[in-house]
């Protein structure tokens, strides 16, 4: 999962850091810091905050890579 913040768009709210505390959080009142990859632990919080945003400044990518099974060896 990786999470993308616009932070032209961001204006403080800091909805996402009460609902998702893990993956971001404010610095001051303005400024927010945020986890761009997220442990998969947080997806329902990190989704609940996106969600959230007031402005709609949070994108969330959950597409994972196709998972490619390993080769079975020989018995």
């Amino acid at each position: 999962m990786k999470v993308v913040v616009d932070l032209s768009r961001c204006e403080g709210y800091a909805q996402c850091a009460f609902l998702a505390p893990e993956a971001f959080r404010m610095h001051g009142e303005e400024a927010l810091i945020y986890d761009p990859n997220p442990d998969d632990a947080q997806r329902d919080q990190v989704l609940r905050a996106a969600a959230a945003c007031p402005v709609q400044a949070i994108l969330v990518d959950q597409t994972e890579a196709p998972h490619v099974p390993a080769e079975a060896s020989p018995s």
